[in-house]
């Protein structure tokens, strides 16, 4: 028997099959096999079509049936991983009325900039834990300004995951967490918040029934059976953004444990039980997965735009063949690469640094020592660097970092990288080959409550390796400074 898991992104669906008794992975499927398209009308937008996300999940459903020979009736379970802050709109009738404004999408900014003056930063920080921003209510808000129509035509907002449940079940809910997400819920009181609607002038007659991130939610009716292929009568058992996801596929639930992720871009989500918002325009805070009033936990999440592109920069620029050579070359330079400093922030504004927009800089190359080793080492110094440098603000903001896990296809590959952050941050890392569909097939058996079996499925399935503090921390702390006083120097000009 199985639980299968969907992990909506923007450039693709995933689906994974998992055992329910072993939690073993049998496989995933990808749809589309290329990037799902995206439509920008304007400098700044993103918009997909929800159809194609339900379409494109039935495929691979099909696809991993076929493949395996199973049944729709040993399917036991669903579990859902989505794309967070994106906004989908349908009528009574269940049509959607617009395509959904997606997380990339920045048209808002201004709407959650105005609101963060208008409402109060206090009191946006204390019930929020968050500016508005540009968040799913900021986006809700500028299609009443600017698509009164299709505002007055609305039955439900939903998030992407609540969307691909309705679609399984013909019923609209969403997740306590999901709207901590979209900047739809208060802390403090601990129910939707009803005062940014009301800023906003949104009816709170558009909010989704709320159901547990864990349980079960609804069903798949006919309609959903036969477009999808699973039985009818298969119980959605688990919902949760991306990022909330990737930390539970992790084992990261408690204070002091941190996911982190080494991609284009960087994210570090550290769990803490901590309602501190003191750098809510720098850092995200939603509810995580197992969030309870009586028991917080807080998911913080930091991101870096210039992570692993600066690094697939270098591989596209330097006369070098593949990542292996320039982790190579690499090693071959020691710690502090010389003196060399890469200030790797060329991938737009750095949320963390107040919005800034620093970019790359390449600093103190000597053209008489310097060779390509030295540059390779020092993008992967200067990208941890800037971890670290994300981490402190955390800190300053209540987190502790006793254990950080991130999974086996990105930077956190590199030793050099990984020492690094091990090192300076005193903390193991743990190397773990999973993914967000995985994960989300998993968590589909959540629950029966058995966060114990949980953890040891990932274990014993997915664990490849730990990195620890290395001895030698004097030379990392220099580097590590040097490389700081370079950032400063460029944002107190």
């Amino acid at each position: 028997m199985y639980y299968i898991g969907f992990d909506l992104g923007s450039s693709s669906i995933k689906v994974a099959l998992v055992e329910m008794a072993t939690g073993k992975s049998i496989d995933v499927a990808q749809e589309p096999e290329n990037e799902m398209s995206m439509l920008a009308i304007k400098n700044g937008w993103a918009e997909q079509k929800p159809e194609d996300w339900w379409q494109h999940s039935c495929n691979a459903i099909a696809k991993l049936k076929k493949k395996h020979s199973i049944t729709a009736d040993q399917i036991k379970g669903i579990g859902i991983s989505y794309q967070m802050h994106g906004l989908v709109l349908v009528d009574k009738e269940g049509n959607t009325l617009r395509q959904s404004i997606i997380w990339c999408d920045s048209r808002a900014v201004a709407i959650g900039r105005e609101a963060f003056e208008g409402i109060g930063e206090e009191k946006c920080s204390t019930h929020l834990l968050n500016s508005p921003s540009n968040f799913t209510a900021s986006k809700l808000k500028w299609v009443k300004e600017n698509e009164p129509e299709i505002y007055s035509r609305i039955h439900k907002f939903m998030l992407p995951g609540d969307y691909l449940a309705f679609r399984f079940s013909n019923e609209i809910n969403t997740t306590m967490s999901g709207l901590s997400e979209g900047m739809f819920w208060d802390f403090k009181k601990d129910t939707v918040a009803d005062f940014l609607l009301s800023y906003y002038g949104i009816d709170a007659s558009l909010v989704p029934d709320i159901v547990d991130t864990f349980g079960l939610q609804s069903r798949v009716d006919e309609k959903g059976a036969q477009e999808s292929g699973l039985a009818v009568g298969t119980p959605i058992f688990y919902r949760a953004g991306d990022q909330p996801n990737n930390a539970l596929s992790l084992n990261v639930l408690n204070p002091g444990e941190v996911a982190a992720t080494g991609g284009t871009s960087g994210v570090v989500y550290a769990v803490t039980e901590s309602l501190s918002s003191k750098e809510s325009t720098r850092v995200n805070n939603f509810a995580h997965v197992n969030y309870l009033k009586n028991a917080p936990r807080i998911g913080k999440l930091l991101n870096i735009n210039g992570a692993g592109i600066q690094y697939r920069w270098l591989l596209n620029n330097l006369a070098v063949s593949s990542y292996d050579e320039m982790n190579s070359l690499a090693q071959e330079v020691q710690v502090g690469s010389d003196g060399v400093v890469v200030i790797p922030f060329g991938n737009g504004a750095e949320r963390m640094l107040n919005n800034q927009e620093i970019g790359t800089r390449l600093v103190n190359v000597n053209l008489n020592n310097h060779q390509k080793g030295h540059l390779c080492r020092a993008a992967l110094e200067g990208i941890a660097f800037s971890f670290i440098y994300g981490m402190e603000i955390m800190k300053s903001d209540g987190i502790e970092i006793k254990v950080m896990r991130a999974g086996n296809d990105n930077l956190f590959r590199s030793a050099i990288f990984s020492n690094t952050i091990a090192t300076l941050m005193n903390c193991e890392i743990q190397i773990y080959k999973t993914t967000g569909a995985i994960g989300a097939a998993r968590a589909a058996g959540l629950h029966e409550g058995d966060f114990e079996k949980f953890g040891k499925n990932i274990n014993d399935n997915d664990y490849v390796m730990s990195y620890h503090p290395l001895d030698n921390r004097s030379n990392y702390h220099e580097a590590y400074q040097n490389w700081k006083k370079e950032l400063e120097l460029i944002i107190n000009k």
